[in-house]
């Protein structure tokens, strides 16, 4: 599908890629993973949107078949991971191009292009009415946060919680020991 992104977040792993000291890292490549946009085309078969659609891309997708979607870890689907992890859409090609070579594509969202193809399991579609300003940290930065205080750490009621650094990810892991009702939560800068 073809998407328009409207805004996009910085996160520290496109900085780590950058670097070249990701050992996944594919170069060359559009890079972001954080964003929202708006659906211009789709293509033959899509079913869960359509143009004029308002979605933010997913670089946790799954396929919903393979051994670990069936399991409930979908964050490891080794069917997506297997073509995303190599910076191409599940078809085993790109959509990037420059001067006839190709462009990689960034955890199967590329977020820091005007115009990004993505495939149908890599998008969430959300209100048209929710700022894309706001809904692009969504995809990571958010969800890491909140999903580390409340699916990795099982925070309780009344649990004392730390959090060290207060960027995005760790403002969201306030916001999820906030939600978990914790009884202290300390902040640590460094």
């Amino acid at each position: 599908m073809l998407i328009k992104n409207t805004h996009t977040g910085v996160c520290h792993t496109d900085a780590f890629t950058l670097s070249g000291n990701d050992p996944e890292g594919v170069f060359p490549v559009v890079l972001g993973h954080e964003g929202a946009g708006i659906v211009v085309e789709v293509g033959e078969g899509v079913t869960s949107v359509k143009p004029g659609d308002h979605v933010i891309p997913l670089y946790t997708a799954e396929c919903g078949e393979c051994e670990f979607c069936q399991s409930g870890k979908t964050n490891l689907c080794v069917s997506v991971r297997e073509t995303q992890g190599k910076g191409l859409m599940p078809d085993g090609t790109t959509r990037f191009s420059y001067n006839g070579q190709p462009l990689y594509h960034y955890m199967g969202c590329s977020t820091f292009s005007e115009y990004t193809v993505v495939a149908e399991v890599s998008l969430a579609k959300i209100n048209p009415e929710a700022n894309h300003e706001h809904v692009c940290l969504l995809g990571c930065g958010v969800t890491t946060g909140i999903g580390a205080v409340h699916n990795t750490a099982k925070v309780q009621p009344g649990d004392s919680v730390a959090i060290f650094g207060l960027g995005a990810i760790g403002l969201a892991a306030v916001q999820g020991a906030r939600q978990a009702k914790s009884g202290t939560y300390y902040r640590y800068r460094y």
